[in-house]
């Protein structure tokens, strides 16, 4: 047998073997949302998301969770998205090339691995009591804020270091400035990598329960917050605390809750991927 064909066996193989691993991961998958959405989508109703909180399972709902979710996304995309894109900008065009920036260059990738519960004791530490904002949607946000900023700084830098240098080169030809050219060059070429990044990192944050529950988010509230400095829950930590009451009719709770936590993610996703892909059409070059 030839050397050719050893290797045409050995990318059949690998093929196969592939098919088969993502064919195991969809199964599963698969499962997994059957016994969710069979247990929980005949409990979705217009009540199930208007109510608050209730001891009775029938009678409760996810209003306040909910809200709670839409105070901290919003709260956490406006606070970490500007400053992540200025340090990826800052660190990419404007600071030099030296060992300092080499090591924080690591530290920023190796900040992407750290546990979310550290990020909820540093929130604690320092939003909550140091800064004395207690357990309020505003903590929360700052402290998924910092979870979430190593990711938009590395996409950030990647989606400028593929923008191509010949487009800064005829920025700079045609006389315009270091800023002009990031601008009006550099940043709406670099902005479907941007988005991505974002999508990634705002994915991430909406299901992380460990640093919220640190820094005090209430299992159970009896009031929609109205302020980012109100006390607050959200849709995971909801979720948890059904899950471990023993009664039946809190397990359907939980997964009619899932169907809309999953369903509120996968429009996100697909809103940030339709912008991010006309941005890309509109700057492909």
């Amino acid at each position: 047998m030839s050397r050719s064909q050893i290797n045409k066996i050995k990318n059949l193989a690998f093929k196969f073997f592939a098919i088969g691993c993502t064919s195991v991961g969809l199964i599963v998958l698969l499962v997994l949302l059957y016994v969710v959405i069979s247990q929980g989508f005949s409990r979705i109703d217009s009540d199930f998301i208007t109510n608050l909180p209730s001891r009775m399972a029938s009678k409760s709902g996810i209003y306040t969770a909910l809200l709670g979710m839409v105070w901290i996304l919003i709260l956490t995309v406006c606070i970490s998205f500007p400053v992540g894109v200025g340090a990826g900008i800052y660190l990419e065009e404007y600071g030099k090339k030296n060992r300092f920036a080499n090591f924080i260059e690591v530290n920023i990738s190796n900040l992407a691995g750290v546990p979310s519960i550290i990020y909820g004791i540093l929130g604690l530490e320092l939003f909550g009591r140091f800064l004395g904002f207690g357990n309020s949607i505003l903590t929360g946000s700052l402290t998924l804020s910092l979870l979430i900023l190593p990711l938009i700084i590395v996409s950030t830098r990647e989606a400028i270091k593929a923008v191509p240098k010949s487009l800064r080169e005829a920025s700079y030809g045609l006389g315009a400035t270091k800023w002009q050219t990031v601008w009006n060059v550099v940043l709406p070429s670099a902005f479907g990598g941007i988005m991505t990044g974002l999508i990634l990192a705002v994915s991430r944050a909406i299901g992380e329960t460990a640093p919220l529950i640190v820094i005090g988010a209430l299992v159970y509230v009896p009031f929609a917050p109205t302020s980012p400095l109100d006390e607050f829950t959200v849709l995971p930590i909801q979720i948890f605390n059904w899950v471990t009451r023993p009664q039946a009719g809190f397990v359907t709770n939980a997964a009619a809750a899932i169907i809309i936590l999953l369903t509120f993610t996968f429009m996100m996703n697909g809103i940030a991927v339709i912008i991010r892909n006309r941005f890309n059409k509109k700057t492909k070059f």
